[in-house]
């Protein structure tokens, strides 16, 4: 849904990535990227400002990948888009990255306008559906322990129960079947097969898109030139050790899709070093985890440990994000025999380093 927070591998030198498109598109707007695939831009709020959406030429028609978020600036985007050049012809499918709602949040409408199917992963079609159900509920009490537990203290437990159940303001209504898509599958989309590659960690079942034929990748948020992508833990699964899962899928996808591919991402630019890419992720990371380990020698609440894996302050507007991320750190560390938690009177957890 978000970028993660950059965190203190910035300190690292990053690897030289080549960005071989001069200008992105503007809203309206899209370049060319290969032949029948254009780079279309939606626009969102905060500090990401657009997501990218893809267009495939299809026959006489277009197979979108990706929507932007649901609101009218997003639906004034994808008119002036068919207006102009995608050229009035009609979409012919759309495929979803995953569920969070700059990809999802126009697909409803796109299916419906054009009565069409949505191709997406079962996971993230079924979770997109659960947490849209939380649209306007009180918050629940087992999200409440979750974040007590994190150290949160009553202010910050106030703030999340009045900001709880907005997921779904971000999404049109959903359609109500899909196609599923799986792992491995090859599928035609126009005039060449692209392979699903699934992963997960950032979302369940987030499917990216390889074209051999073409030498692309779509990489959703799964990979991102010059932000970390968010793994978090939520309070639905809090056992759950997200970020394993994305650190194996980041190798699963370097073991399958070669370094000469263009790799097209939700966020930033398109580049190409794909492979430079995920060594500098999965290190980063991995030397985040250590300096978790070494700062845990003493016992630390979720809250104590922000200022070892992020460089800037953590206020009130970021304060889920890192504790999301914190957490996802520390449940991978305890996957490892690394770190134990034990929860004291007041129903708040502390971790330490095993001897």
């Amino acid at each position: 849904m978000r970028d993660g927070i950059e965190d203190k591998t910035a300190e690292t030198a990053r690897p030289k990535l080549t960005y071989p498109f001069e200008h992105a598109p503007q809203t309206g707007e899209a370049v060319d990227v290969a032949p029948g695939v254009k780079w279309l831009r939606m626009p969102l709020g905060g500090p990401l400002g657009s997501i990218n959406v893809w267009a495939i030429r299809e026959g006489d028609g277009w197979a979108i990948v990706d929507t932007g978020l649901s609101g009218v600036e997003t639906r004034d985007g994808w008119r002036a888009a068919f207006a102009g050049p995608l050229e009035g012809k009609p979409v012919t499918r759309v495929f979803v990255t995953h569920m969070h709602p700059d990809h999802i949040g126009m697909a409803g409408w796109l299916t419906r306008k054009f009565d069409c199917q949505l191709w997406i992963t079962r996971l993230e079609f079924v979770t997109c559906r659960s947490l849209a159900l939380d649209t306007g509920r009180e918050a629940p009490a087992v999200a409440i322990r979750f974040y007590k537990a994190a150290g949160w203290d009553e202010d910050a437990l106030d703030q999340y129960k009045a900001k709880f159940g907005g997921f779904g303001r971000g999404i049109h209504v959903l359609p109500d079947s899909f196609h599923r898509l799986n792992d491995g599958d090859r599928i035609r989309i126009g005039d060449h097969e692209w392979e699903v590659v699934v992963g997960s960690g950032h979302s369940p079942e987030h499917a990216s898109l390889y074209c051999r034929d073409l030498k692309l990748m779509i990489s959703g948020d799964q990979v991102l030139p010059k932000i970390s992508s968010n793994v978090s833990l939520f309070p639905t699964e809090p056992e759950a050790d997200p970020l394993t899962d994305w650190l194996t899928s980041l190798a699963h996808i370097k073991d399958r899709v070669p370094d000469d591919v263009l790799v097209l991402p939700a966020h930033n630019e398109p580049f190409r070093g794909l492979h430079a890419r995920l060594d500098h992720l999965i290190g980063g990371h991995e030397r985040g985890l250590s300096r978790l380990a070494e700062a845990l020698a003493e016992p630390k609440r979720v809250t104590d440990v922000f200022s070892v894996l992020f460089r800037r302050r953590i206020d009130e507007n970021l304060l889920g994000l890192a504790t999301g991320e914190s957490l996802a750190h520390l449940n991978c560390l305890r996957g490892r025999g690394l770190a134990t938690r034990e929860r004291d009177a007041q129903g708040v957890d502390w971790y330490r380093a095993t001897a």
